[in-house]
């Protein structure tokens, strides 16, 4: 799939942020494509020095009038983006936060053996990193607005070599509804998207992954992967006044996939 031309600009004059973008393959590059498309302006962030590369060259196909560095292990980094949007925009509609984190030791070993460390850094990056945005992003949203994050299957089952990471999604979902509840009174809404198995350079740390991809194509009902633009039109739809009493949710954008056992 790739991005339709969308004669209608849907979200024209909505603002959001994206982080995550890392390059071309990543979800929230298919996601920001989708946003811009639709006539969103943007603020993109990258992670360091070493990314930065990589993602300057996307920031400037979208045209995004804001785009700063934001790594979680790196303090004050997080309230300088939001202090910016604050100044140039004084506002936002939306946000899409694509992160997750796990050292190599604690990733790659068993859930039961997770050391303290690796497992604090895991839920830091992957989870708390999204419950800091939102109340960064809550006093900016005076009109209501739509929070968004990246999940997966394997917060619900166990998917062999998903390990911490299963548990860090697990708590990041039961996050979306708890701040659902709390932020629904202001028009605030927010999401977790679970797309299916994508080769992206966050994925490639799982191991066997390939083989994961495989049979997620042979055993969704659409018998096909989703790409980033498939999860990045669908992420946009919510972030639409259509979806304005949709919240809370987990959105499954993988064929089918999860529905079959």
């Amino acid at each position: 799939m790739s991005i339709p031309t969308v004669k209608a600009k849907l979200l024209e004059g909505r603002k959001g942020l994206i982080v995550g973008i890392a390059n071309d393959r990543s979800i929230a590059w298919g996601c920001a494509r989708a946003f811009r498309a639709l006539g969103a302006d943007l603020a993109v962030t990258y992670l360091n020095d070493k990314a930065k590369p990589h993602v300057e060259p996307l920031a400037h196909e979208l045209d995004t009038p804001i785009f700063l560095p934001l790594d979680m292990a790196v303090p004050g980094q997080i309230e300088t983006v939001f202090e910016r949007i604050g100044e140039t925009w004084g506002e936002l509609d939306f946000l899409v936060h694509s992160i997750a984190f796990s050292p190599r030791d604690t990733l790659g070993g068993r859930v039961t053996d997770a050391p303290r460390e690796g497992f604090l850094t895991t839920m830091e990056i992957s989870c708390w990193s999204f419950i800091r945005m939102a109340q960064l992003a809550e006093p900016l949203m005076k009109n209501g607005g739509t929070l968004f994050t990246m999940t997966y299957y394997g917060s619900q089952v166990v998917v062999e070599n998903y390990n911490i990471m299963g548990v860090a999604k697990a708590a990041l979902e039961s996050a979306v509804r708890y701040m659902a509840a709390e932020l629904g009174p202001k028009g605030i809404r927010v999401h977790a998207i679970s797309p299916g198995a994508l080769a992206t350079r966050a994925a490639s740390g799982i191991p066997e992954f390939d083989a994961l991809l495989e049979k997620t194509k042979l055993k969704a009902p659409a018998h096909e992967l989703v790409d980033i633009d498939d999860v990045g039109m669908a992420t946009a739809f919510l972030a639409h006044d259509a979806a304005r009493l949709i919240t809370g949710q987990v959105l499954y954008v993988d064929g089918g996939y999860h529905i079959v056992d």
